[in-house]
């Protein structure tokens, strides 16, 4: 049986106080925008976000899909 999963790309947002943009490019990359209301964590291998109020935050992430086998 083929699934498809959700492989990133790019692993970032941008702040609407600052405008400042953000990226994470590795595991455990912690990044905040310059004036610290968002931030985003994890690069490639996870997805994590922070922010004072998450109506600042503006979701700028990529990603692609990949199909792969079922081992069940």
């Amino acid at each position: 049986m083929k699934l498809t999963r959700e492989i990133i790309t790019a692993n970032k947002g941008q702040c609407k106080l600052c405008n400042d943009i953000i990226e994470s490019v590795h595991r455990h990359d912690y990044v905040k925008c310059k004036c610290g209301e968002i931030a985003v964590d994890g690069g490639k291998s996870y997805r994590r976000r922070t922010a004072r109020d998450f109506n600042n935050f503006i979701e700028l992430s990529e990603f692609t899909e990949e199909e792969y086998d079922a081992d069940f």
